[in-house]
């Protein structure tokens, strides 16, 4: 019998070995957390819902070939999200016509609206979403879903060393675009969790 205080790697065992119920607890555990990755990845409501579901399908098909194999289920998780999104950017920019104006951002709501309010989450979700992916994932791992850089280098498969080295690209990059708006963004910014992104 699935209890809800079962850990992750339990109810993922349970659903490897066909346990609708164990995989629709993951479901429920995980779909804010993935959801709010793919759109900070992607900028599109439409793009991230699918890549959350491609997601949660993957993790049914290869739930019973999962193995704890040192790294959280929750890392396994984020890294298969991550690779769908990654794959979605460059499918993306392949196709995309050179002089094809920049897609724009969906900013309907979702899970995570409400540690930004406003115009301060539109300006800082543009200037995200114009960094390099590794860089702008790098960031989305550590300072919206607050893994721990070592967490977030196990999710990105590199070193602490190569994820602090694109934290700081990206947070000096920030910076840089954000800085002529500092009037628009100030007020509470310093007491916004985003505030961390420039330290």
């Amino acid at each position: 019998m699935v209890n809800e205080q079962d850990s992750d790697e339990v109810l993922v065992q349970r659903a490897g070995r066909g346990d609708k119920r164990a995989a629709q607890m993951l479901v429920e555990r995980h779909t804010d957390k993935i959801y709010a990755v793919c759109f900070k990845m992607l900028g599109s409501q439409h793009a991230a819902e699918d890549a959350t579901q491609e997601t949660f399908l993957r993790l049914w098909r290869s739930a019973n070939k999962w193995k704890p194999a040192g790294a959280k289920f929750s890392t396994w998780l984020y890294r298969v999200a991550m690779n769908l999104c990654l794959d979605q950017l460059r499918k993306t920019k392949r196709d995309a016509p050179e002089e094809a104006a920049p897609e724009q951002i969906d900013h309907a709501p979702r899970p995570d609206d409400t540690y930004l309010a406003g115009e301060k989450r539109l300006i800082i979700d543009e200037a995200l979403s114009a960094l390099p992916p590794r860089q702008r994932l790098a960031l989305t791992l550590c300072h919206f879903q607050e893994l721990t850089n070592i967490e977030a280098a196990q999710v990105m498969e590199i070193s602490v060393d190569a994820l602090e080295s694109l934290l700081a690209r990206g947070r000096r990059t920030l910076r840089d675009r954000l800085t002529p708006l500092r009037e628009e963004l100030t007020g509470k910014m310093s007491d916004e969790p985003t505030a961390n992104i420039s330290g």
